[in-house]
């Protein structure tokens, strides 16, 4: 007998944690960081639910921290096994891990140093030397080929969502059962990334349901970032973009490259202050033949690859970074976290939210209880490191550039089946867009579809 637990992800967006139990092995199918409100959040420190040392192997969808970021967590607590994922997604984890755990063990210190958490002293959910131990585990497979586990055989197919994005599907021997995890359903029309694939049949598949409720604005990207422009132009004001190192730096870079291209954007500096975005856009143009970018001919990779604007500079260390908070505007700052619950993007709001001049711009989902989320909904205040900063920017978002599918495109996807899949699990998403995404395949394909919560364990 087989059967599944899900350990996250069911009824939220973040923390993607699947346990696969088969031929009397352990497989965890993601181990995504729980984001977002506090409830969520203090997950990540409770015991994992049975003995790490337990697993037998791990298999990764893509690199996002929603997806991976509790890996380092697994290894403090016991794991040694293999954890398997795309060559490209072992590439990015070997930014995104250290990052990550550098991030925690940054955000602690600066705690202790202004006294404002609730633990004394206040220590980081997991360490950069646990994060080196993780990626030696890692092991690289290609996309298509088989990996052939006890009591199953694994594929990775690519979804479009990210560099490396995959989902998973694995044909367990006993029962025989055919299960795809759909990890991140990349968009149709993405600008980067070649469509996701599709499948004519599956037993089990869990989806992701992010914006099931909805269908991303057709207003095209540049529409909106030539109105914020405006704003900062005639302010001599500073544009922050909150982005996702890995994916949407790389597109916002894409978009303002083509208004560049055709004068549309001013010579205005564009900073890129992440490392950890730096050094993802750089292996976006090593990994540059998996994506769907017309190259031109000869050269290095920037010139060949249009992912750099004219007059960008990547900031890489921490003064150079302080620096551009005295800096005069106008200009451009991209920096991360995404949904701003960590890195360097929080000193730069905390800096430029009080002014008027100055103007913020969203471009990627912001899960509840963060602060990116906050702003979204018109906060007139927040708070950053336990100060209160009020919030007089002009706030704008895009959900444009979405890395994932929205409505249409999850029944685009779900409508190449030729047979509904015996269960359908929706997964990876907020109460509404799963409530919503399940009535909608029931209205138009007549299939069911369950809402697993939270520790749930069903049979295969």
């Amino acid at each position: 007998m087989a059967q599944l637990t899900f350990l996250g992800a069911a009824g939220v967006v973040t923390g993607s944690k699947y346990l696969l139990e088969t031929a009397g092995k352990r497989y965890l199918i993601d181990a995504g960081l729980f984001q977002g409100a506090r409830e969520w959040k203090e997950r990540n420190w409770e015991p994992f639910p049975i003995p790490p040392e337990t697993i037998d192997a791990i298999l990764l969808t893509h690199g996002h921290i929603d997806h991976t970021g509790y890996l380092p967590r697994l290894v403090q607590q016991g794991y040694r096994g293999p954890i398997y994922a795309t060559a490209a997604t072992c590439a990015l984890l070997k930014i995104l891990l250290p990052d990550s755990a550098h991030l925690q063990e940054q955000d602690a210190d600066y705690a202790n140093r202004k006294g404002y958490s609730r633990h004394q002293p206040a220590l980081p959910l997991y360490t950069v030397r646990d994060a080196e131990a993780t990626l030696r585990l890692l092991q690289p497979v290609e996309f298509h080929a088989m990996l052939t586990l006890t009591g199953m055989r694994v594929f990775w197919y690519p979804m479009g969502h990210i560099l490396g994005s995959a989902a998973i599907e694995i044909h367990l021997d006993n029962p025989p059962r055919r299960v795809l995890f759909s990890g991140d359903i990349g968009r149709y029309e993405d600008p980067i990334m070649r469509p996701p694939t599709e499948f004519p049949e599956a037993d089990v598949v869990l989806m992701e349901s992010t914006y099931g409720d909805r269908l991303h604005e057709t207003t095209p990207v540049e529409e909106t970032l030539r109105e914020v422009l405006n704003h900062i132009l005639q302010n001599r004001g500073v544009m922050l973009i909150p982005a996702f190192a890995v994916g949407r730096t790389q597109q916002v870079l894409h978009h303002i490259r083509k208004m560049q291209e055709v004068g549309e954007v001013p010579p205005l500096p564009v900073y890129v202050d992440s490392p950890m975005a730096s050094d993802a856009t750089h292996l976006y143009c090593t990994y540059g033949q998996d994506l769907n970018l017309e190259t031109s001919p000869g050269g290095d990779c920037e010139g060949r690859l249009p992912l750099y604007c004219y007059h960008t500079h990547f900031v890489q260390d921490v003064s150079q970074s302080r620096a551009l908070n005295t800096r005069p505007g106008p200009m451009i700052i991209i920096s991360a976290s995404g949904m701003c619950t960590g890195g360097r993007i929080l000193h730069h709001l905390k800096w430029r939210l009080p002014h008027p001049e100055n103007a913020v711009l969203f471009v990627g989902y912001q899960a509840e209880g963060t602060r990116g989320r906050m702003l979204v909904d018109g906060a007139t205040e927040i708070t950053i490191h336990g100060e209160t900063v009020p919030v007089r920017a002009r706030i704008a978002m895009t959900t444009a550039l979405s890395a994932h599918a929205d409505q249409a495109d999850l029944l685009r996807w779900l409508k190449a089946f030729r047979e509904p899949p015996q269960s359908l699990y929706l997964v990876h998403g907020e109460p509404n867009a799963r409530l919503a995404l399940r009535e909608k395949i029931q209205s138009e394909l007549g299939w069911d579809a369950a809402l697993p919560e939270h520790g749930e364990t069903v049979a295969l």
